[in-house]
């Protein structure tokens, strides 16, 4: 009797890829795999690779030769948003055997026979224009919370972005086939489910393959809250234009969507965010965090935030600068801006020098250090619900609240994926908060 063939993944970037990797992994172990640790001897290794940044293109090749020092006879395949934009690139890396596109990196293991080395990586790609099917998906990464695929692809045009052409135009998954997945995470007993796309409030488009709207994302969110068993959701990311609020009005009114919004701003200067090819003013961005804050005063706000994008003088820097240090918002993810082929931006000049990039990339991070700490500060002394996670990291299990707060107490594997109800007490030297279980 053979003995079933193994199976490895890494995913680089974001939590729609993670999902995917999972939907591809179950893939796999339908054919007969047994999927191991990315670290562990496997017959293959799956690399699904990203394309937003810089770096994510150069750690490609490390995670290459971290999978041929495990096993220098493995197969090596490359998926994702970087095997779509470069194919050619990706197969001339020493030791990879084989890319795949778009669409085809659903059907992997049609592609894989007998799993023998290839002198050169053979590449199945289609033109981007092809990829106009949804393939629905969601991740399982703990016990504690799944990241659910609602959308794909994007119709937006931002001058710095190479998204649309890895993913191809905006589409969705049918209402009928989000509630499905989320009743079969519910009944998994996983306890939080992330809604995840590219860009989600665009949900509906696309949803039969055409161009209409069949739903919106409040249909969308209306629906999802009432499926029985699942105890929290939380959207993920959403553009400050699609925000609506009626939206905001529901999560505040919600049985299960969590006070927590993740909204990209990019700028604080609508000089730059003309530039960027954004679809708002920084005024529609001021309105929408004011709305938030008026139905949940308690809800956590994060921003995506790109540094050093060609044409951002110091004046512009500061411009963005204070107007996050003004705003009433809980933390940062800061993008420092890197050129990207085939990307409008990519021809600009007035180019900001790395040096200068790096340093306002330092100066914004530690603006988000002191949100999420005077955010964090805000919220001691009120009672919260905890979801646990399962790992023991030196006597102590993390959790997060409902509204995003990052939470410490002793190891007890019995908290593991529960819900518990605590008073935040203080925040430790490590920047986490302290709790007290209410009974």
């Amino acid at each position: 009797m053979n003995a079933r063939k193994k199976v490895a993944f890494y995913t680089l970037g974001c939590k729609l890829n993670f999902s995917e990797t999972s939907t591809i992994a179950r893939n796999f172990n339908d054919e007969g795999f047994d999927r191991v640790d990315f670290k562990e001897k496997a017959d293959i290794y799956v690399i699904n690779t990203c394309s937003v940044t810089e770096n994510a293109d150069k750690r490609f090749k490390t995670i290459v030769k971290q999978a041929q020092n495990v096993n220098p006879e493995a197969f090596v395949a490359a998926v994702g948003c970087y095997a779509q934009l470069k194919p050619e690139e990706l197969a001339a890396v020493d030791g990879v055997d084989l890319v795949l596109g778009a669409t085809e990196k659903f059907k992997i293991t049609d592609y894989i026979n007998d799993l023998s080395k290839n002198d050169f990586g053979e590449v199945h790609s289609c033109e981007i224009e092809e990829a106009d099917f949804y393939v629905g998906s969601y991740s399982i990464g703990d016990r504690t919370r799944a990241f659910l695929k609602v959308q794909d692809g994007c119709d937006y045009k931002c001058t710095y972005c190479t998204i649309p052409l890895a993913r191809g135009i905006s589409r969705s998954d049918t209402m009928q086939n989000v509630l499905k997945n989320a009743k079969e995470i519910s009944e998994k007993g996983i306890k939080e489910i992330v809604l995840t796309g590219v860009n989600i409030g665009d949900y509906g488009k696309g949803e039969f393959g055409n161009k209409k709207h069949e739903h919106t994302f409040l249909d969308l969110v209306s629906e999802l809250d009432k499926v029985e068993g699942i105890e929290r959701l939380r959207i993920s990311s959403i553009e400050p234009n699609l925000l609506k609020n009626e939206t905001i009005e529901l999560v505040s009114n919600s049985r299960a969507f969590v006070p927590h919004f993740h909204v990209p701003l990019q700028s604080g200067s609508n000089t730059l965010l003309k530039k960027m090819k954004r679809r708002y003013m920084r005024e529609l961005y001021t309105d929408r965090v004011s709305k938030i804050k008026e139905v949940m005063p308690h809800a956590c706000i994060g921003v995506d935030v790109i540094v050093g994008f060609p044409g951002e003088t110091d004046e512009l820097f500061l411009e963005t600068y204070n107007y996050l240090s003004e705003l009433d918002i809980s933390y940062l993810h800061v993008f420092t801006y890197s050129e990207r082929d085939n990307t409008e931006a990519a021809s600009f000049e007035s180019v900001v020098p790395k040096n200068v990039r790096a340093k306002r990339s330092k100066m914004l991070r530690g603006l988000s250090a002191k949100k999420r700490r005077a955010f964090y500060e805000s919220q001691i002394g009120s009672e919260r619900t905890v979801l646990f996670e399962g790992e023991n990291k030196e006597g102590y299990i993390h959790g997060f609240t409902e509204n995003y707060v990052k939470v410490k107490a002793p190891w007890n594997p019995e908290l593991v994926n529960t819900l518990s109800k605590v008073k935040l007490t203080k925040i430790d030297e490590d920047g986490l908060v302290r709790l007290e279980f209410i009974s």
